[in-house]
C-alpha cells in the first residue's frame, strides 16, 4: 500500500451538497458541531441553508416540488401528498397512516391516485393525467406515479413511513417527471409552500419525524444549469455510465457483484452485466449463491423493511429480536410492524443468556410455533439457536461490508445499504437482500419473493450504482488501510480538515457525529448501550499518539 497523502479540502458552506456540486447528493455539509445540533433542533439558521440532505430524512426539493404539483391538481384543501413508485408501496403508506393514527386515537383517512405524466397527450394539455384519461394510445413514454393524499396533520406519520421504509420515489425520477411537464404547469414558486414545508404540531421533538418551516434555496448553478440530455451525455461519455437503455444489464451486474460470482471485476470493465459472461461459484462463503438470490431495493432500509415483511409473510407470527445496537430505523421497523420485538441492545454474552431465556419462555407458552420470528443483528452470530428454535437470522453487514466480513454462511438473509461503501460516491441510494440457499427456509423465502418481489429500483439510479461500484474492491482495501475510529470534542470536530455530513463509506473523507444525528432526542437512552455523544479527548489523543508511533515504526522498517 502506498504512502497516505493528505488532501486539501475546501470547506463546504452549511447546507450545500457534499462533495460540492454533486447532483442528487445524499450528504449535506454540516461543518460544525453546532450545525449538527441545530439541524436536529430545527434551527432556522440551519434549515434555511439546506438545499439537500440524506434522502430518507430530507425530502429532496425536486420531490417536494412534484408532490406539491400533484397535491394542487388532485388534492382537496388541507391535504398533503407523498409520492411512491408503485401501488403496493403507496398502499403500504396509506395503511401505516391509518393504523398509527388509529393507535393515537385520531384515525386519518388517506387515499391513493395513480397518475401518469405524458408530454404528448395534447387533449390533456400535456399535464398530469389519470391513467384512464391519457389519449396518446400508449405512443409516448409514460412515467407512472402513485400519490398518497392525506390530511395535513397526518404528515408526521407519512414522514415516518418515508423514513423507516425508504420506499419513496427517487430524486432522479422526480427530476425526470418535472422535465416532462410543460411550461405553465403549477410550480412551487407560484403557489403556497407545500404542506411539508410548514410546521405541523407533533408530540415528539425528533427532527426526523417533525417538520420545520424551510426557505427554498437554489442549488449551486454548476449543477442546476445542466439540462437532462447534457447530463446524460456527460455521464455516459466521460463518467463511463452505461447508457440508460442498459438498465437491465446494470442491475444484472450489481446482482453478480453482490453475489460474488464474477471471475473478473474491476473499474476498467463495464461488461459485468453481459448475459454471456462466464461466471464462477460465489465467493461469499456459500458457493451455491447465484445472482438470482440477490434482490435490489432503492435503499438499505427498504431492504431491511422488505426482509421483515418477508419474514412476516412466510413464518408464524411472533416478536422478532433486535440483537446489538442497530441503526435507528431497523429497531423502529421491528417495533412498528408485526407483533413487535425484544431489544437486546448491548449485544454482549449476557444478552445471549437473555435471548435463551426469551426463547425458552416463549416456547413454553406455545410449543406449536417458533418462539420468535427472526433475529436481526449486525454482528455475526451462530445459527445454532436458530436451528434449535426454528427462527430466521437477518444480518445487516453495511458497516463491515460483505467483501470484508463473511456473514452469509450464518444467516438466512443478508441485507446491505449499497448507498455507503458499495457506492462510495455519495450520489445515489441503493440496497440489497441476499438469500442463503443452504438454510432450511430458503425454498419458502424464495417462493414468496418470486410471487411478491417488485423491482422498484429506478433505472437511472441503478446505472449510477453500477458505475460507482466497479472499483469497490480496490476502495475497500484503501478504507481498511486508512480506517481509524475517530470521535472527539466539539472543537476537534470543527477543526477537522475534511467534509462533514451524514453517511459513511464515501470515496472522500467524511466525518459525522453519528450519535447526535441518529439519537439526538434519546441520548441518555443510547448512552445506556455505550453509544456516547462525546468521547474523552485525552483518550482520543492518546490513541492517535499510539497509532502515529506504530505507523512511523512500520514506515521505517518497510
Amino acid at each position: 500500500m502506498g504512502a497516505t497523502t493528505t488532501e486539501t479540502v475546501i470547506p463546504v458552506p452549511l447546507g450545500l451538497p457534499v462533495p460540492p456540486f454533486t447532483p442528487h447528493a445524499i450528504s449535506v455539509s454540516l461543518p460544525t458541531w453546532r450545525d449538527n445540533v441545530g439541524y436536529e433542533e430545527g434551527d432556522k439558521r440551519v434549515m434555511d441553508s439546506m438545499v439537500c440532505g440524506y434522502p430518507r430524512f430530507f425530502i429532496g426539493l425536486g420531490i417536494q416540488k412534484l408532490a406539491n404539483i400533484c397535491a394542487q391538481k388532485f388534492g382537496a384543501p388541507g391535504e398533503s401528498a407523498m409520492l411512491f413508485p408503485t401501488q403496493k408501496t403507496a398502499d403500504a403508506c396509506r395503511s401505516f397512516i391509518h393504523d398509527r393514527s388509529s393507535l393515537e386515537g385520531a384515525p386519518a383517512h388517506a387515499r391513493l391516485i395513480q397518475l401518469l405524466i405524458c408530454p404528448e397527450d395534447k387533449a390533456n394539455k400535456a399535464v398530469l393525467v389519470n391513467s384512464e384519461d391519457c389519449n396518446c394510445n400508449g405512443s409516448a413514454s409514460l412515467l407512472d406515479l402513485h400519490i398518497v393524499l392525506f390530511p395535513m396533520e397526518a404528515f408526521p406519520l407519512a414522514k415516518q413511513f418515508w423514513q423507516h421504509c425508504g420506499a419513496g420515489i427517487s430524486s432522479r425520477l422526480a427530476e425526470q417527471c418535472l422535465s416532462l411537464l410543460p411550461e405553465g404547469s403549477p410550480s412551487i414558486t407560484s403557489s403556497p409552500p407545500p404542506p411539508f414545508a410548514r410546521r405541523i404540531p407533533f408530540k415528539t421533538s425528533n427532527r426526523h419525524y417533525s417538520v420545520k418551516e424551510t426557505r427554498r434555496v437554489s442549488p449551486p448553478t454548476a449543477v442546476e444549469d445542466l439540462n437532462a440530455d447534457h447530463s446524460v451525455y456527460l455521464e455516459e461519455r466521460y463518467g463511463r455510465n452505461l447508457p440508460i437503455t442498459a438498465a437491465a444489464a446494470a442491475k444484472r451486474a450489481l446482482r453478480r457483484r453482490i453475489s460474488g460470482v464474477l471471475l473478473r471485476d474491476d473499474r476498467s470493465s463495464d461488461n459485468a452485466g453481459d448475459q454471456n459472461l462466464q461466471l464462477g461459484p460465489s465467493a461469499r462463503g456459500v458457493s451455491e449463491v447465484s445472482e438470482t438470490d440477490v434482490y435490489l431495493y432503492p435503499g438499505g432500509m427498504n431492504a431491511i423493511w422488505n426482509a421483515h415483511q418477508l419474514a412476516l409473510g412466510t413464518r408464524p407470527p411472533a416478536k422478532s429480536v433486535c440483537f446489538g445496537f442497530p441503526y435507528i430505523d431497523t429497531l423502529k421497523v421491528l417495533q412498528k410492524w408485526g407483533p413487535g420485538c425484544h431489544f437486546l441492545g448491548h449485544g454482549l454474552d449476557s444478552d445471549i443468556d437473555e435471548l435463551e431465556n426469551i426463547l425458552e419462555e416463549e416456547s413454553k407458552l406455545d410449543p406449536s410455533k417458533p418462539p420468535i420470528l427472526a433475529l436481526f443483528t449486525e454482528p455475526t452470530t451462530s445459527p445454532k439457536l436458530a436451528d434449535k428454535y426454528d427462527f430466521l437470522i437477518v444480518v445487516d453487514e453495511t458497516v463491515g461490508n460483505f467483501m470484508n466480513v463473511e456473514v452469509l454462511p450464518f444467516a438466512d438473509m443478508v441485507v446491505s445499504s449499497l448507498t455507503k461503501v458499495f457506492s462510495g460516491s455519495s450520489n445515489v441510494m441503493g440496497g440489497s437482500l441476499v438469500l442463503n440457499p443452504k438454510r432450511r427456509h430458503y425454498a419458502s423465502l424464495k417462493s414468496y419473493l418470486e410471487l411478491n418481489y417488485e423491482d422498484i429500483y429506478f433505472d437511472e439510479d441503478a446505472i449510477f450504482m453500477e458505475r460507482n461500484s466497479r472499483d469497490v474492491q480496490r476502495r475497500i482495501k484503501v478504507i481498511d488501510h486508512n480506517t481509524e475510529t475517530i470521535s472527539a470534542s466539539h472543537a476537534f470536530f470543527d477543526a477537522l480538515p475534511c467534509h462533514k455530513g451524514p453517511s459513511l463509506g464515501t470515496n472522500f473523507t467524511l466525518a459525522s457525529p453519528f450519535t447526535i444525528l441518529a439519537h439526538f432526542t434519546e441520548l441518555d437512552w443510547a448512552a445506556q448501550y455505550g453509544v456516547e455523544a462525546d468521547l474523552d479527548t485525552d483518550v482520543l489523543l492518546a490513541g492517535f499518539d499510539l497509532a502515529l508511533k506504530a505507523a512511523k515504526a512500520a514506515h521505517e522498517t518497510s
